[in-house]
Parts: structure tokens; sequence; C-alpha cells
């Protein structure tokens, strides 16, 4: 689970890289377009820009490049010509990306248009969750810490956290150990250590947190049909705490 300067290294140009992808879909207006249109936008400038590989594309036989989770779609949504996203939506875009032989994790929820209220907060909520897990990181702390920061701030603010998903440690794999559970209780789980590289990845519903699959076999959605959000980050402990590797450069990071 400890990677090497030298593989750290490595992860954090993945994790550059994969930044750029998320301030390229930034810059582009989804109101209008298909979740396969953004998943063709995402592959040519994976491959033809960034000269990378898109490492979701085959990863356990998928065949698309990104996950879109649009409304009341949690996570692993699958792109679609007929999926249109529409003025007010709220859609998640998770997105991998491999170079020199390491991958790089991250996802984000976009606003589509004028959406209302109660959707940005929680979007925003979300967004904030996912900060308070990344600011429990450094040596000697616990994966514990991490899930109980995320879940207290959630529930803090009247939203609940899917429990069936999870962060996950990464490399040369997409999926390591360790597991990152997104509640917990304080000072249990693994002790981390500096070297550790793994995903953060809260996702927050609007209602209750049970959540069911749609026949795709991919697809998550909430039970009760209201909205879910996620956010998410590859980090790695350092020596004096931790390292955004996915982070980009115009971020904005919530107050404390």
């Amino acid at each position: 689970m400890t990677k090497t300067p030298a593989e750290v290294e490595l992860l954090a140009k993945s994790g550059a890289l994969l930044a750029s992808v998320f301030t390229y879909l930034d810059a582009q207006s989804l109101v209008g377009l298909s979740t396969l249109q953004v998943n063709a936008l995402v592959e040519t400038f994976i491959v033809d820009q960034l000269g990378a590989r898109p490492a979701s594309k085959g990863q356990y036989g998928y065949g698309f490049v990104l996950n879109s989770s649009r409304n009341e779609v949690v996570c692993h949504g699958v792109p679609s010509s007929e999926d249109i996203l529409k003025d007010g939506d709220i859609v998640n875009f998770d997105i991998t990306l491999e170079k020199e032989g390491f991958i790089a994790d991250s996802s984000k929820t976009f606003l589509v248009g004028n959406v209302a209220p109660s959707a940005r907060r929680l979007v925003h909520t979300a967004y904030e969750a996912m900060w308070q897990g990344i600011r429990a990181v450094r040596p000697g702390a616990r994966l514990g810490d991490i899930g109980y920061a995320i879940e207290r701030h959630a529930k803090r603010n009247g939203y609940s956290i899917v429990r069936e998903y999870c962060g996950h440690g990464i490399g040369r794999e997409m999926h390591e150990a360790p597991q990152v559970l997104h509640f917990g209780k304080p000072g249990t789980g693994l002790t981390l250590r500096e070297g550790m590289v793994f995903t953060i990845e809260p996702m927050l519903n609007q209602g209750r947190r049970t959540v069911r699959a749609e026949e795709d076999g991919w697809t998550v959605v909430t039970a009760d049909g209201k909205l879910s959000a996620q956010f998410e980050h590859t980090v790695a402990v350092t020596r004096n705490g931790v390292s955004v590797l996915t982070l980009r450069p115009d971020e904005t990071r919530p107050a404390k």
C-alpha cells in the first residue's frame, strides 16, 4: 500500500493530467449535450491532447471512458445518446487516466445551467464533505478519522452518506488496498503512513442513504428518487500531511 517517492511523483503527473480534463470540461457548455457526447469529448482530449490512456475503458468490461451520474443517479451511470443534459440538472463525471503505468481517479458534480438552490446546496456540501475527509489525512491518522469527518459534515447539513461504495488505494491498478469508507469512528481503522495513495469520494444523498442498482448492471440510483452528489480526489499521504494529486489549478478549497 505504500508507494516510493518516484511512484508518487508519477502518480502526481497522472493526477495533473486528469485535473486538466476537468478544466477542459469546465469550459464546455453542457446544456443540450448527451452524456455520450461528453464521453467522446473526454476520450479525444485524453488520447489526442494528453497522450494518455482512459483507464476506465475496458476495465471490468466497461465500454466508456467515464461514468455519468445525473440527478438521482448515485454512481456508475453509463453514457448514452438518449441521456441529454438539461438546464437545472446536476451531473457527476467520474474519470480515470493512466500515464506511464500509473492511474489517477477523480470526479466532479457539475451544475448544468440554472440549478435550484436546494440542488446547489447538496453539491456544495458534497464538495465540503470530501475536503473534510482530505483534511483528516496525515501520517499517524486512522482511516476511521476520514470517514468520521465526512459523515459528520454531511449529517450536520441534513444529508445521508451512501455506504455501499467507498474510496480505494490506487497506483498501477485502479483499485488497490485499502478501502476508504466515508463513515466511521475516529481513532479506528488502518493507520496512515507516508507514501499511501488512495481516493476519497463521498456520495451524499438528499434523502435516505438507501440505493438500488438498475438492470444494466452498472447504474446505481437513490431508492427514494431524490438527488445525489459526489466529488472525488486522489490523495497521497506526505511526511507533513496530504497532497491532492488531482487538484485543479483553479480549484477553490472550501473554508475550514
